[in-house]
């Protein structure tokens, strides 16, 4: 069956060719990691950590929902029709695994510190930046790779189809007639230090961390946001910061009607309705697992450029939620973001980034 929907599909992954020795980790999940970890001089970066404090005192923390799970649907589609064995050249422990994303990511950038893997659904790859920060707090670490990958599959697209939460159009947050999400694929990544006694002008601060599980429903948040506001004030108690510090909210939004009505109480109840805020989900679908991260990165070209981004595809705004949603870029001196992600269950973490300069 066909779904009547869009998805934000990276192009070129199923052309990337991971070297021989990374060969058993080969799954479009950690292609696509391949690929993130390749851009921007990330890896360069990451080499040059390894050298600073030495390739056993830098972790790796990965956020992802279904990780490599498409290359277990593609080998239950050759099982043996005799017996219904799966074919002998599928290998779950490296690709399916939640924790093969870590184990790919370690080894392809040579390095021995811990390595864990967070699947708590849509909050998974915010949550690292929590997890790798109380390594680092209890001098386990000096510095730690987190981030999170998520790609597309059918059990994804099926699964959020049969919860009736998947638009036909590209994904309308906060708008008045929003009617489900647009699911997306990304890999987002981000090197954690140890904060050095010279900072340079551009470089971007973790300030806090807020986690919460409200554990109101199995995929539906709390109607009143209960769990997103908890986490919302723990990361600016951690930043100690009050909710006027904060310039920009990118909001968790997924453009379903019970998501953006929830966290626009959540918002209102902890910042008012004057803060600036968007949804950037309308320009890369819902990337799950790897959202957080994602927003994550966003959030630090936020702060790099003084640009707040206008929420693409939202029309016309639900007169309902009562935010500063911004439906334009906008120009402005930019200090401290607060960036939101929540996910089935309950699980919410709010992260706070501050310039340095």
């Amino acid at each position: 069956m066909d779904l009547a929907t869009f998805v934000g599909e990276v192009p070129g992954v199923d052309a990337v060719r991971l070297p021989a020795e990374l060969a058993a980790f080969d799954c479009r999940n950690n292609r696509l990691a391949f690929l993130g970890l390749a851009q921007d001089g990330f890896a360069d970066a990451v080499a040059a950590a390894s050298r600073r404090y030495g390739a056993h005192r830098v972790g790796v923390f990965m956020g992802t929902s279904t990780s490599g799970i498409l290359q277990t649907e593609l080998a239950y589609r050759r099982r043996d029709p005799a017996d219904g064995a799966l074919p002998a050249d599928f290998a779950y422990a490296t690709t399916h695994n939640t924790f093969s994303l870590a184990d790919f990511a370690r080894h392809c950038l040579a390095l021995t510190g811990p390595a864990v893997v967070v699947s708590s659904a849509c909050s998974s790859s915010a949550k690292v930046f929590a997890s790798a920060r109380r390594m680092m707090a209890a001098g386990l670490l000096d510095a730690a790779v987190v981030g999170g990958v998520d790609s597309l599959c059918l059990t994804t697209l099926y699964g959020f189809g049969s919860l009736g939460l998947i638009s036909a159009q590209a994904c309308r947050p906060f708008d008045v007639a929003r009617d489900g999400i647009s699911l997306g694929e990304a890999a987002a990544f981000a090197l954690l230090e140890r904060v050095p006694e010279h900072l340079e002008g551009d470089a971007v601060l973790l300030l806090g961390v807020g986690e919460s599980s409200d554990a109101h429903h199995m995929s539906s948040p709390h109607p009143d946001g209960l769990g997103a506001r908890i986490a919302m004030q723990n990361a600016l108690a951690m930043a100690q910061l009050e909710a006027h510090d904060i310039d920009y909210i990118n909001l968790h939004g997924t453009a379903t009607p019970g998501n953006d009505t929830a966290e626009t109480k959540a918002v209102t109840a902890v910042f008012g309705e004057g803060t600036p805020c968007s949804s950037t989900k309308g320009a890369t679908g819902h990337t799950l697992g790897a959202a957080g991260g994602l927003e994550a990165v966003i959030c630090a070209l936020v702060l790099q450029n003084d640009l707040l981004p206008g929420g693409l595809n939202t029309r016309q705004l639900d007169p309902s939620l009562s935010l500063n949603y911004l439906l334009r870029n906008q120009e402005q001196p930019v200090r401290r973001v607060l960036s939101n992600s929540f996910g089935f269950g309950g699980t919410n973490c709010s992260l706070v980034f501050g310039r340095a300069g």
